[in-house]
Formats: structure tokens, sequence, C-alpha cells
């Protein structure tokens, strides 16, 4: 998948980032995409995951 050509330094898009919205691919500014802290339980098979291969998370 590429970001579309529209969003880009070339059309003059700065302080954004791609997000991908099914099926469409969206330019979110940083400011909103950063607005609040995301964050994802401990004990989930993602993070369970990382782990397993060897990530650490500085805990």
């Amino acid at each position: 998948m590429s970001v579309p050509r529209n969003m880009s330094v070339e059309s003059g898009q700065f302080n954004v980032m791609a997000a991908l919205d099914p099926p469409n691919v969206l330019a979110v500014p940083l400011a909103e995409a950063t607005s609040r802290m995301k964050t994802v339980p401990l004990d989930s098979d993602t993070i369970l995951t990382a782990r397993d291969l060897g990530v650490s998370f500085g805990d």
C-alpha cells in the first residue's frame, strides 16, 4: 500500500501522518494523533508475543 500522491510533502502537507481507515488512507494532523495517551494492556496478546520474540519495553 502506498500513500496517495496528494498526501505528501510534495503537495504541501506537513505535520500529518498517514492513517489507514479501510479502504481509505487519511491525513491525520499529528496534534490530533498525539492528543491523548493510547495504552495497550500488559497482558495483551500483542505484548506477550513481542516479549516472546525478545522485544524489551524497558520495564
